[in-house]
C-alpha cells in the first residue's frame, strides 16, 4: 500500500474546515439515493462518530410542496455532523429548501450538481447544471444568502470526456460562496463505469483554497490513500465502497488517524451487520422497509461459498423474520467451517 507523505499525513489527522464548521474527520459518507437513510447512517456513524454523514438527495419541490418534509429529510438529534443534500435547478425553491433543511438541523447544506440520472438532468438538476455554470452561480449566491451554515456543492469533472469543465467551474463554485467541493471524478457520460480520474481532482486542488474532497474509486483504505497521496485532497468521500459495508469509513477514518491499518470486517460480522440493519429497517419504515432492505441484503452476501444462493433468497424476503432466518442460517454453515476471511 502507498504511504502518505509526512505532510499529507499531518494535514489530513487534524479537523477539516468547512466554512465555519469544523469536522474531526477528513472522512465522509457520500449521499445515496435509496441508501443513506437514518438507518443506514447510523450504521456508518458507529464505526466513523466523527464522520460527516449525508442524507439521500432531496428535490427541494418537495419541500414547498409536501405539507410534511419527506422522510428522508429526517435528521436525528444526536448524528452530527450532518448535511442535508438537496438538488433543483431553481434558485428560490433551493433557498427555501436549504432554509428547512437547517431548521432540521443540519450542520452544512449540499448542492447536487452531478447526479447523472436522466430524471433529474432532464429536469435541470444534478450534473446539467455543469452545463449551465451561471445557473449554478446563481443557485450557491442564493442558498448561502438564505442560510448561516456553509454551503457545499458535489458535482463531477464534465459532461462527457469532450467536455470537462471541472476547473472552471469549481472556480465559479468557490468564487459563488461555496465552502467546500466534493469532486466525483468521472463524467456525467460515465455513469459509474470505467476508472475515476482523479488526476482532475489534483488539478482542482492546486486552483481553490476552500476544501476539495475526493470521491469515485473509494473502496478501501488503500484506495484512499492512493487518492489522497495523488490528488493531495483534503479527504475523501465514500461512496459505493459502503453499500453492503458500512464499516469502510471507519477504516479509512483510523487510518487517517492513527497510521494504523486495522483487520477489516469478516464475513460473519457483515452478515451479523446485515441482520441488524434489516430489523431496523422493517421497525423504521414498516412493511415499505423490508422492500427496501432486498437490495442491502444483497449488497451483504458476497464473498463466501452460498452466497450467490443466499442473496437470491434475501431479494425475495417478505418480512424481517424470514430474513433473519436465512442468514442466521448462513452464519451456522459458515462459523464452524472458520469461514471468516475479510474484505469487501
Amino acid at each position: 500500500m502507498s504511504v502518505l507523505s509526512p505532510q499529507l499525513q499531518k494535514t489530513l489527522s487534524t479537523p477539516l474546515k468547512i466554512g465555519s464548521v469544523e469536522v474531526n474527520s477528513r472522512v465522509l459518507q457520500s449521499p445515496l439515493s435509496g441508501v443513506t437513510d437514518l438507518v443506514f447512517r447510523r450504521l456508518v456513524r458507529r464505526y466513523a462518530p466523527e464522520s460527516m454523514m449525508y442524507t439521500e438527495m432531496v428535490h427541494a419541490s418537495q419541500v414547498r410542496h409536501l405539507e410534511e418534509l419527506p422522510q428522508m429529510m429526517e435528521v436525528d438529534p444526536n448524528e452530527r455532523p450532518i448535511s442535508i443534500q438537496l438538488f433543483d435547478c431553481r434558485p428560490d425553491f433551493l433557498a427555501e429548501a436549504a432554509q428547512r433543511a437547517v431548521q432540521e438541523g443540519a450542520n452544512t447544506v449540499d448542492i447536487n450538481m452531478g447526479c447523472p440520472v436522466n430524471k433529474i438532468t432532464k429536469k435541470g438538476g444534478g450534473s446539467s447544471l455543469l452545463r449551465q455554470p451561471e445557473v449554478a452561480e446563481t443557485i450557491v449566491q442564493s442558498v448561502v444568502e438564505a442560510v448561516n451554515v456553509p454551503v457545499t456543492v458535489k458535482t463531477r469533472i464534465g459532461w462527457d470526456d469532450n467536455e470537462i469543465n471541472i476547473l472552471d467551474f469549481a472556480k465559479r463554485m468557490e468564487d459563488s460562496g461555496a465552502a467546500m467541493i466534493t469532486i466525483h471524478a468521472r463524467t456525467r457520460a460515465a455513469g459509474y463505469n470505467g476508472k475515476a480520474n482523479w488526476e482532475w481532482i489534483a488539478k482542482v486542488k492546486q486552483i481553490l483554497s476552500i476544501p476539495v474532497i475526493a470521491n469515485g474509486d473509494i473502496v478501501s483504505v488503500e484506495s484512499a490513500v492512493n487518492c489522497l497521496q495523488l490528488t493531495g485532497a483534503d479527504g475523501v468521500m465514500c461512496s459505493r465502497g459502503t453499500l453492503g459495508y458500512p464499516f469502510l469509513v471507519g477504516e479509512i477514518d483510523s487510518f487517517l488517524k492513527t497510521g494504523e491499518v486495522k483487520p477489516g470486517a469478516n464475513i460473519i460480522e457483515r452478515l451479523q451487520c446485515a441482520k441488524e440493519h434489516l430489523k431496523a429497517l422493517g421497525e423504521y419504515k414498516g412493511e415499505r422497509g423490508i422492500y427496501q432492505s432486498r437490495k442491502h441484503m444483497t449488497w451483504y452476501a458476497k464473498g463466501f461459498a452460498g452466497a450467490n444462493e443466499l442473496r437470491n433468497q434475501l431479494a425475495k424476503i417478505e418480512s424481517v423474520e424470514q430474513g433473519c432466518d436465512l442468514i442466521d442460517r448462513a452464519i451456522a454453515i459458515l462459523e464452524p467451517t472458520g469461514d471468516r476471511e475479510q474484505g469487501t
